[in-house]
């Protein structure tokens, strides 16, 4: 895990928040590792790295 986090606000409509949290809870994660995990694999998928905070445009591999 990092070692420094930074807050992230998402606007959800309550019936999906809902049904998030349920799932998560039945698969043992919380929403904050779910939400960390998809963020990863989305910024992979478009080869951008994140290795370290940059300034500007992020770094495409």
């Amino acid at each position: 895990m990092e070692a420094k986090t930074a807050r992230l606000t998402v606007l959800i409509d309550p019936a999906k928040k809902k049904a998030f949290e349920e799932l998560c809870e039945t698969q043992d994660l919380t929403p904050s590792q779910v939400v960390r995990q998809l963020i990863r694999d989305y910024l992979s998928k478009h080869n951008v790295s994140y290795d370290s905070v940059s300034r500007g445009n992020p770094k495409v591999k």
